[in-house]
């Protein structure tokens, strides 16, 4: 078994390229979204924190993409959005086989940025 990775890099290299393009893609878009968040790497997967709390993490999978946390506010605000795509406690999942949402992430992300109190 290989080691959990360490560091974003780490992250990366472990992916296939198509994941590491979608995976990059989100990050892009995460930033775009909430310009001041601050970059980490924790719990094994790459995230961002804004104001020092939680705003999102991403991680490839076999099968999917996920995009955590995914709160009460996020579900209500987008649900119609959310509608097709499987979600689990604090999680959504994009399959692996279509299109990233991409336009969609910038919203949940500008609404959970919104939800730690951002200034616009």
């Amino acid at each position: 078994m290989s080691p959990k990775p360490a560091s974003l890099d780490e992250y990366l290299a472990s992916l296939t390229a198509e994941q590491r393009a979608t995976v990059v893609k989100l990050r892009e878009t995460i930033l775009d979204a909430a310009p001041d968040a601050e970059a980490v790497f924790s719990y094994n997967m790459p995230g961002f924190k804004l104001k020092g709390q939680p705003l999102a993490w991403v991680a490839a999978w076999k099968k999917h993409f996920s995009l955590y946390p995914l709160t009460k506010t996020m579900i209500s605000a987008h649900a119609e959005a959310l509608a097709d795509y499987e979600m689990s406690k604090g999680t959504i999942k994009f399959p692996a086989a279509d299109p990233v949402p991409y336009a969609l992430v910038r919203k949940l992300v500008k609404t959970r940025a919104d939800e730690l109190g951002r200034s616009s």
